[in-house]
């Protein structure tokens, strides 16, 4: 595999070079993302202020696989859909929808995965993505990124203890799984790519 593919993000495989083609792969991914990210939000597990869901393995995907620029196209449409009031976030409709729901305690870690999928795309277009320890190493400092942000959030919010309490403490355990699952799909499919 030519070193110009391999310091691309794995998606960059699938895309038509160029053209009407290739804005149609890319809307369809958005779309498909968005998609994922709503389905992720929904598998929740309550633990307070705010919910345990798979949605930090799914931005993580999202990122890895898609590269900075189309994971932000991703995570943006997601949020616009969240701000226009369709219930795609973890507790919409029960919690509220809109910018209502989007400014409560969920709102720190919103525009955090915002920075996740930064962080992590960039690495993804440089090729960290296929290695493991690198793609790790990246989705770690992102989480801690995210989760520094919804602290700060939740703190503002309902204090400091509590948002420790809630907001960062249950999450780092399960985030570190997250996060080790994430790192080890993105390059198991890059290496059997390569082999093919």
């Amino acid at each position: 595999m030519s070193t110009a593919i391999a310091s691309r993000p794995l998606v960059s495989l699938a895309l038509p070079q160029k053209g009407a083609a290739r804005l149609a792969a890319q809307l369809f991914l958005v779309i498909a993302g968005s998609l994922l990210l709503t389905l992720s939000a929904k598998t929740k597990v309550v633990f307070g202020p705010v919910d345990m869901s798979l949605q930090t393995l799914a931005v993580l995907g999202i990122a890895a696989t898609f590269g900075m620029r189309l994971g932000l196209a991703t995570l943006l449409f997601y949020l616009a859909q969240g701000a226009m009031g369709l219930p795609v976030f973890q507790s919409s409709p029960e919690k509220g929808i809109g910018l209502a729901y989007m400014l409560g305690t969920t709102g720190g870690y919103l525009a955090g995965f915002v920075v996740m999928t930064a962080i992590v795309g960039w690495a993804a277009d440089r090729g960290w993505g296929r290695n493991p320890f690198k793609l790790f190493g990246t989705m770690l400092i992102a989480d801690a990124v995210m989760l520094a942000m919804g602290f700060a959030w939740l703190a503002l919010l309902i204090g400091s203890q509590q948002a420790w309490q809630f907001g960062v403490v249950p999450f780092v355990l399960p985030d570190l799984i997250k996060a080790a699952l994430a790192a080890s799909i993105v390059p198991a499919v890059w290496a059997l790519i390569s082999r093919r």
